[in-house]
Order: C-alpha cells, then sequence, then structure tokens
C-alpha cells in the first residue's frame, strides 16, 4: 500500500489473518523477543548517560545537538 489509497486485496488480508494466527501461536518469550527493534540512535546512543540540571538545559541541548527526525525538538 505503501501511503496509497488502494483498497486492500481479499488475498492480503487472508495472509495478515495467517501471520497473525501464526504469531499468537509462539510462546510469549519468543513473542517478546521479535518484538523490539534495536535502532541506533546518533548522539543519544554515544555516551553511557548524560545528567541536566534543569528541564531547559535538557530541553536546549537536545535542540542543539539531536537530529530533527529523532523528534526530540519543540513542536509548534
Amino acid at each position: 500500500m505503501s501511503g496509497s489509497s488502494e483498497a486492500v486485496s481479499e488475498q492480503q488480508l487472508k495472509e495478515w489473518e495467517a501471520e497473525f494466527e501464526a504469531a499468537m501461536r509462539r510462546p510469549l518469550a519468543v513473542r517478546m523477543r521479535y518484538s523490539f527493534i534495536r535502532t541506533y540512535k546518533p548522539v543519544l546512543d554515544d555516551a553511557p548517560y548524560r545528567s541536566f540540571e534543569t528541564m531547559a538545559e535538557y530541553r536546549e541541548w537536545c535542540e542543539k545537538n539531536l537530529p530533527g527526525w529523532l523528534g526530540y525538538g519543540r513542536s509548534l
């Protein structure tokens, strides 16, 4: 579909339902192991921790140091 407004075919719905049913049969531990995807976040993942005296300092640091696509900037 990739952002289009096309209707989902009956075949696609059947395939999705089969995938969901197969996932439900897996043990919880397996589902949990595969449900989280590790994604490198530039700057955020480059230090073990950071601390700030105030929330204002934290917000200023985010705006100056993090790429906008991470979503840590102020929204209008």
